[in-house]
């Protein structure tokens, strides 16, 4: 994954997302068939993405962008096509074709939150078994 590990080296943690960011990279990571990619967009966002090797249709099951208005306030979004995950505790937003053109589901975290982060890893899981099929 190029170009990660010199933005996470990089990243000067404010407001401990740093740590949010890396359990969620942690988390992917120990999905036996998860294929990783990170793609850098400095000033927007550094977006890890996550693919499932039984998906046809689409690129991922799920994006977690770090998103880099502001540097020293960076903050993550947790992204979802629609149709993969619930939302039992309706934490997310639903964003009308904001996900690669489709309807999809976004986590914002803003601060570090376990109880939000555990919730969001629920939907990491409920997407890759969807996306396995």
């Amino acid at each position: 994954m190029q170009g990660m590990e010199h933005f996470i080296e990089s990243w000067k943690d404010t407001n401990g997302m740093k740590s949010i960011f890396l359990r969620m990279k942690s988390f992917l990571a120990a999905q036996k068939k998860a294929d990783l990619s990170f793609n850098a967009r400095p000033g927007v966002s550094y977006s890890l993405r996550a693919a499932h090797p039984s998906q046809k249709e689409r690129s991922l099951y799920v994006m977690v962008d770090v998103v880099d208005d502001d540097p020293k306030d960076r903050w993550l979004s947790v992204c979802f096509f629609g149709d993969m995950i619930t939302d039992p505790e309706q934490e997310g937003d639903l964003i009308p074709g904001g996900l690669l053109g489709e309807d999809g589901y976004c986590f914002d975290l803003t601060e570090p939150s376990d109880d939000l982060a555990a919730y969001v890893e629920g939907r990491i899981e409920e997407a890759y078994r969807s996306a396995a099929g």
